[in-house]
């Protein structure tokens, strides 16, 4: 079935569709459907990139994929799949990570839109700061059950994607995990921990005895404990979970009475906890059986458990999971996976089991599922919305009428004004304040990463170039030091090349000079043509620190190849401000609640700990400030300027 709109859209923008060049970055829930509307409205030239391949779980509304296709590669078969709509049409599919460096900013300058449809924030920040860089229209998608969203990023017109922080994911103490949980999670968390410890990758840090380290069990902690020897940490010395479980071989009665009765008499000794707690009542296993009547079909996930039928459940999910287990290689361990129903049997009757002695309400299996690593399943028509909206969005860009392309939000219940598809009045500006998309002197440097090093670089185009005394040089978002202006450590790297230091196409280096406090931001753009002693500096209007424009141009004029020959790079520093809401989401079958990658430590060959980079919403250390804003007339001057 071709697609045939001729006479659906006007001439011009049939024109334009028909050339456009389209990137799609997921191929999962939202991408699926975004690829076949993009088919169905004849576009002809389209890239799509994931690393995923299908799994099971996605079936249920990822509909280019079939049973015959898990295991294989999401973007490959979402190509074939959808040529099946319109076979004239060219799609190039890449099963990668759109972060390799192979996707730089040049890669991106390719395409005319690009649209997301991703499920984790490194991917998503790598992405929105490619085009930022390559001044490429992006239309941001993202679902979260039934919430949604479709937003247009547009450097200088709409907020960017990191402009509003994103929440970090909820931690719990390993104490109140294994003490004193007061919460469903927490006893769903201690399941997932149980799982590990008898038939999964052992984790210590994951260990669900009794804590007798509990700062709150000081005093009479357990007489019992303090009669035994103690490891470092002060927990007693016993056999471990598995070994034990191992030595019984997995009888799920034993097992039982050892988690729930004879590890929570132990709680009990722990007086000091209970003091302003309701104590929890140890459980014996029972082995009435439940009325599976009661809970067949889709009663099994919808209905909450009897406590007789959580028994029952983890009886028969544990001996299920110890045939599995003990049918792989010599070594080999299960992984928990929330599609795997004996593993979310298990989890299920544990955490409810637990919160019944706990005296906390239970749940059923489908919103245990639901919270197991803080998660929310996928709702297929929230995407199927979501990415009707991305082209009608992306139909407004390429008839240059960004302005309205408001922000959509998709809602499980109506507003005010009963509407559950909620589209913006007016675009919002962009957050003055984000260090990644507002208004900062910024230089574009083409240079051959594979060949330069970062001595040349330092001295060539930081000192002599850009005039800084004592740059100190951090790559931008993995927060890892390239340059620094510590006594020692100034030529550390020198003979290290660029791209050794994982500076690549398109990676942006944050340049401090504390000699007089002042910052600017590089964009490194390889360029192959480029030794590895050559480069080119291409200037935002401000951005040089140290050169005047006039003697910026004085210098480009006397080059002896014209500046006008020469490649060019134009990077917009003209941005208003504000800020906006954005959707955290999961395309996939899940949503996951992700937490941002932290720094690392950084610390040099001799041993000494580097000095860490601020993060990008903290402000800036003391001895920085502010450079000063360039002219009205720099800022209405759009030249870029090209010097060697």
């Amino acid at each position: 079935m071709a697609a045939l709109l001729d006479g659906v859209f006007e001439a011009e923008l049939q024109k334009k569709v028909s050339t456009a060049r389209i990137l799609v970055v997921g191929a999962g829930g939202v991408g699926c459907e975004v690829l076949k509307n993009l088919v169905m409205c004849a576009f002809q030239n389209i890239e799509i990139i994931d690393l995923d391949t299908i799994e099971v779980s996605n079936l249920n509304r990822q509909f280019l994929f079939h049973r015959e296709h898990v295991g294989k590669s999401k973007a490959q078969v979402a190509r074939d799949s959808a040529l099946a709509f319109n076979p004239d049409t060219n799609i190039v599919a890449h099963h990668d990570s759109i972060t390799d460096s192979k996707f730089g900013v040049t890669y991106f300058q390719g395409f005319d839109v690009v649209l997301n449809a991703l499920d984790n924030r490194v991917a998503r920040n790598h992405v929105n700061r490619m085009c930022l860089t390559a001044k490429v229209p992006l239309i941001e998608t993202g679902t979260s059950g039934y919430n949604g969203q479709v937003e247009l990023i547009q450097k200088g017109v709409t907020p960017c994607y990191e402009c509003t922080p994103k929440a970090k994911e909820k931690t719990y103490p390993g104490c109140t995990i294994r003490n004193t949980p007061s919460e469903l999670i927490h006893c769903i968390v201690w399941a997932k921990h149980l799982f590990n410890q008898l038939f999964g990758e052992d984790n210590a840090d994951e260990d669900v005895s009794p804590d007798t380290a509990d700062p709150e069990a000081a005093g009479e902690a357990g007489q019992e404990a303090l009669s035994k020897k103690s490891n470092d940490v002060g927990n007693v010395e016993r056999q471990s979970t598995r070994s034990w479980a191992q030595s019984i071989d997995y009888d799920s009665e034993k097992l039982f009475n050892k988690l729930f009765h004879d590890d929570i008499k132990y709680l009990l000794s722990m007086a000091n906890l209970w003091k302003k707690r309701q104590p929890p009542e140890p459980l014996k296993f029972s082995s009435t059986d439940a009325q599976n009547g009661d809970y067949e079909g889709m009663a099994r996930d919808q209905k909450v458990w009897s406590l007789e039928k959580s028994c029952q459940v983890f009886a028969e999910a544990v001996s299920a999971l110890r045939s599995t287990l003990k049918a792989l290689p010599a070594g080999d361990t299960l992984v928990w996976d929330k599609d795997d129903a004996d593993a979310m049997d298990f989890v299920t009757a544990c955490a409810n089991v637990r919160a019944s002695i706990f005296h906390i309400p239970t749940k059923n299996r489908f919103e245990v599922k639901s919270m197991a690593g803080n998660i929310i399943p996928a709702i297929a028509t929230t995407n199927a919305i979501a990415a009707g909206v991305a082209v009608l969005h992306l139909l407004k860009v390429l008839r240059q009428q960004m302005d309205k392309c408001q922000s959509v939000y998709m809602r499980l219940r109506p507003n005010p004004q009963n509407q559950i598809i909620v589209k913006e009045k007016f675009l919002t500006d962009p957050n003055p304040n984000c260090a990644v998309c507002s208004v900062k002197p910024q230089i574009v440097v083409r240079v051959n990463v594979a060949e330069m090093r970062v001595g040349d670089f330092r001295k060539a185009v930081l000192i002599e170039k850009l005039g800084t005394k004592t740059p100190d040089v951090v790559l931008d978002g993995k927060g890892s030091i390239v340059i620094s202006s510590e006594e020692g450590e100034e030529d550390l790297n020198d003979d290290k090349l660029l791209q050794d230091m994982g500076i690549v196409d398109g990676c942006i280096l944050k340049v401090d000079d504390f000699h007089d406090d002042s910052q600017i931001t590089l964009v490194v753009v390889n360029d192959e043509k480029q030794d590895e002693k050559s480069f080119q500096v291409i200037v935002d209007a401000g951005a040089e620190k140290k050169m005047p424009e006039e003697e910026i141009l004085r210098e480009a004029e006397e080059e002896e190849e014209p500046v006008s020959k020469k490649p060019r790079m134009e990077v917009d520093n003209s941005v208003p401000g504000s800020s906006k809401q954005v959707v955290e989401d999961d395309d996939d079958d899940l949503e996951i609640v992700e937490s941002d990658d932290e720094a690392p430590v950084t610390v040099n060959s001799s041993g000494k700990k580097r000095k860490q980079p601020p993060e990008e919403e903290e402000e800036p250390v003391e001895k920085r400030k502010k450079i000063a804003e360039a002219s009205q007339a720099d800022e209405e001057d759009d030249d870029v300027i090209l010097v060697e």
